[in-house]
Formats: structure tokens, sequence, C-alpha cells
């Protein structure tokens, strides 16, 4: 038996992408359940309907006899099965993309290497008589049996695995895309390939659970047809090679594998700000390009508005907002300053008697759900050129009433006034308003009275609402903790927000 495997069995860097693809999975997988916590129920229309979805996987019911958020349907997962577990949603969708980042670079490295090597024969069905050679070794498998061995393949394996490379995959990173608003803003047809974002998002968590499963079932095959045999193939590149070498080096492996997901774990609950900013690295650039070059074009109809769209955060509570709203806004006034030639101060009925823009726009928020509604207000490139920017004005900060020391929901810190941040080129898009009707009637309180920001190919969470001034700032290190809004200050989202 000799030590190390002779060429041409099974390829160094096949190997190496195996190993890459464990690790990457599973924190995938880890990240992925942090991310379905925060919004544990899947449906099988964008409606998102109270009551209607197909799957729960909470027993918290919705409160009654009074209004409810959102937030309040959050669950919060074990660091032992989420990561990093604990209702951290921000830090939990920086380790996805990070980790798809890594998983799709692998992925495709494993492709292009399997046919430039001319490998792709071990995975690529040729015959139609693998068919039936894939349904006999199943039999043989029901039958508590196990096959012959193939080479290297037998007709079930490399069916399986063909599946798994070629039609699972691609269907996870497609349904991935589906559920970014700045995919679906631009190209609301692909969205509607799959049905709608919410069948997308069940597609997605079914693909999750198919590698699950194929992981669990391909382990168990591996020990019954000879863990050392199997390990010695897949590490060491073929059955003939050292089986004690084997199992020492897969013992190191899961060992690997387990540790960097502890050290993921605790370094992010131990040091979020820091794995905020280091995943942001990868993931930031990103999302800014997708949310500049994919410019929302929704069209929806009065028709597909949604029966019930969900309410997220609570009004600000106290005075000014009070007094506000108890003379009906009459007394609010819009200031917008900063680095601006003109600054403004506009009533409401100012800012009604500007240009009026009305939009059927599907909102997507942070936590995975979603609906349709028509809202009409000002566009905001008409208040920019009313108040004409600064050449070193970057970036629009919205401030609003909410003290989030008295309307904090769940596990959001209880702290600081909540405000928001983009970038100029993102409030100069068309579908970006100051929204002050809301499906055809005057903007309700909870919804964000008297203003509200409607940025349709980003996320909720950068819709500001209860606005009470606009300042345009050259750059955000100075406005709160200089992450770019309240959200990415204290419970570390990404500034970026179209996936």
């Amino acid at each position: 038996m000799t030590l190390i495997a002779a060429a041409g069995d099974f390829p160094g860097w096949l190997r190496a992408t195996h190993l890459l693809n464990i690790l990457f999975l599973t924190l995938l997988v880890r990240s992925g359940l942090e991310i379905l916590s925060s919004f544990p129920k899947l449906y099988w229309t964008d409606h998102c309907t109270p009551g209607r979805e197909w799957l729960k996987l909470t027993r918290r019911p919705l409160p009654e006899g009074r209004p409810w958020t959102a937030l309040e349907e959050e669950e919060e997962w074990s660091p032992w099965l989420a990561l990093p577990g604990g209702s951290k949603l921000g830090l939990g969708r920086h380790w996805h993309f990070a980790t798809v980042l890594g998983w799709v670079v692998t992925g495709v490295a494993y492709v292009v290497l399997l046919f430039a090597a001319n490998e792709w024969r071990r995975l690529v069905p040729t015959s139609w008589s693998l068919v039936g050679g894939a349904w006999d070794d199943l039999v043989t498998y029901l039958s508590f049996e196990l096959p012959p061995p193939g080479d290297p393949y037998g007709p079930l394996q490399q069916l399986v695995y063909f599946s798994i490379v070629f039609l699972l995959a691609p269907l996870t990173i497609a349904t991935g895309a589906a559920m970014s608003p700045a995919v679906a803003g631009r190209f609301p047809g692909y969205v509607r390939l799959f049905g709608g974002k919410q069948i997308a998002r069940s597609l997605h968590l079914g693909c999750l659970a198919g590698f699950v499963l194929f992981t669990v079932v391909h382990t168990v095959l591996v020990v019954l047809h000879g863990l050392s045999t199997g390990l010695a193939a897949v590490l060491l590149g073929s059955e003939a090679a050292s089986h004690r070498l084997a199992i020492l080096l897969g013992a190191l492996s899961l060992a690997f594998v387990l540790i960097a997901n502890v050290l993921t774990t605790v370094g992010t609950r131990a040091y979020p700000r820091r794995a905020q900013l280091a995943l942001g690295i990868l993931v930031d650039p990103i999302q800014r390009g997708l949310s500049h070059r994919l410019v929302s074009h929704q069209v929806y109809e009065p028709a597909d508005i949604s029966p019930y769209l969900r309410i997220n955060g609570r009004p600000p509570a106290g005075d000014p907002y009070a007094a506000h709203a108890a003379s009906g806004f009459q007394t609010w006034r819009l200031d917008v300053g900063g680095l601006v030639q003109r600054p403004l101060s506009l009533s409401l009925e100012e800012l009604q008697q500007l240009e009026r823009r009305e939009q059927v726009t599907k909102h997507n928020c942070i936590q995975g759900w979603s609906g349709v509604a028509a809202w009409s207000g000002v566009p905001l490139e008409l208040v920019l050129d009313l108040c004409v920017p600064l050449p070193e004005a970057r970036y629009l900060v919205l401030h609003a009433f909410d003290d989030k020391a008295l309307t904090g929901v769940g596990a959001e810190p209880r702290t600081g006034l909540f405000y928001g941040a983009i970038e100029l080129e993102l409030a100069r898009q068309p579908q970006t308003l100051l929204a002050y009707e809301f499906n055809g009637s005057a903007l309700p309180v909870e919804r964000g009275a008297p203003l509200r920001l409607r940025l349709e190919n980003q996320l909720g969470f950068k819709m500001v609402k209860w606005i009470d001034r606009i300042e345009l700032v050259a750059d955000l290190t100075e406005v709160g903790e200089g992450q770019g809004g309240w959200k990415e200050d204290h419970v570390f989202f990404s500034n970026g927000a179209g996936i």
C-alpha cells in the first residue's frame, strides 16, 4: 500500500476544493439559519399575509389587542446552530455573503479544472444506460445491501454528484439572486420566473436543506462502504494510499472545519464591529455596485397591492413628534441643510405642492418578508435640485424623530436617535421618493408620517421613517458611529442594502 496516491487517481485540486467546499457549506448553512431566524416563516406569495404561511419554524404567537411590528416575529437561535446566533441578523448576513463568495469561487474553479483536466467524465453522464444502473443501485440500497463499487463512481453516485454540482448549486445561486431587492427592482421578470420572491426564498431554503441531506447521506455511505478506503480516495487521491494516514488527515480535516466554525462564532460575538468591518471589505463593494447599476424599474398595478403590509418599528414617543402629530403635522417642517448652496425649510403643504410622483412597488424587508404597496410623494432628486448640493457633498443623511431609547423592539439596543444615510447617486434614482401618502391616503403615523424615504432597489431598513431633517455631508465618519446609519452602527448591518 503506497503512502501517497499515484498521479491521475484523484487530482490534488479536486481534493482541495472538496475540503474547502465542506468548510464553506457549514458556514453557509449556519449563517443562513441566522438569517432565517429573523423571519422563520415561508410563504407562497409575496404578500406574506400573517397566518397564510405554508411553513412556520416558530411557536411564537402574534400579539393580540395591540399594534405589533415584524421585529416581534424574530427568533433567537443558539450559536451552536446559527452563525453567530442570538438574533444577530446583520452579522449573519455578513458571514453568509462573504462565504457565498468563497463557495462560488471554489465551485467555479472546480468546474473549470474539471473540464480543463478532462476529468468531467467523472460526473457528467454520457449514456442513458446510467439511469438504469442508478435505479439498480437505489434498489440495492433500499434492500439494505451495498452495490458494487464504481470506477470511480457507481451510476447512482455519478447522477447524484452531477445533480449537486450542475443543478442544485446553480439553483441555490439563482434563487439567492432573486431575493435581492436590486435584482428584483431592475429585473422583475427574473423574479417572476420563480413565481415571486417568497417562492424563491422557499426554494433557497430547500436547496440548503438539500445540501445538508446530501452531506449526511454521503457521509453515512462513505462509512458503510469503508471509512478508511473512502478517506484514502478523498484525501490522498487513491484507495491504495495509506489508510492510517487517511484516517489521521480525516480527523485533522474535521477538526479544522469544527475549529473554524467555533472561531468564527466566538470571534464574531466577542468582536462584532471588527467582524462587520473585516467582512464588509468583501461584501460592501458588491452591495454598492448592485445598488448603483441596478436601478429600480418596478411597475405593479393597484390590483397587486398586498392586503396587509407589515410594520417595522414603533412610532416616536414624546415631543416634539407628539406635538407635530397632534397638529396634523401642520407645525412640522423639513429642514434640508449641510453642504448645500440653498438651505431649505419646507412644510408638508409646500412639499405636496411640488411635483408629485406615484408608484406601486414591492417592499423588501431585510428580515425576509415582502409586500406591495402604493406610495406617493415628491422625487428626492427634485429636493436636491432645489437645495443645490455643494461639489464635496457625497451623502444624504436622513435624521428621524425616532429615539431608540424609547422605541426599541426585541434585540435592538435602546440608544440613540435613528438615522440613515445614502449616497447622492441613489437619491437621484427615478423611484427614490420622499413619500407622504400610502395606498392613496395620508401616510399613517405607524408607517412613517409625515414623511418617509422610498428607495426601491434597497432593503427596507434604508427607508427612514418619521423624517425630521436632511443633512448633506462629505463623509459619514462623524455621523453617529460612522458606519452609515443607526442599524449599521448598533446592529451591524451593511451600509449597502442591494442584496
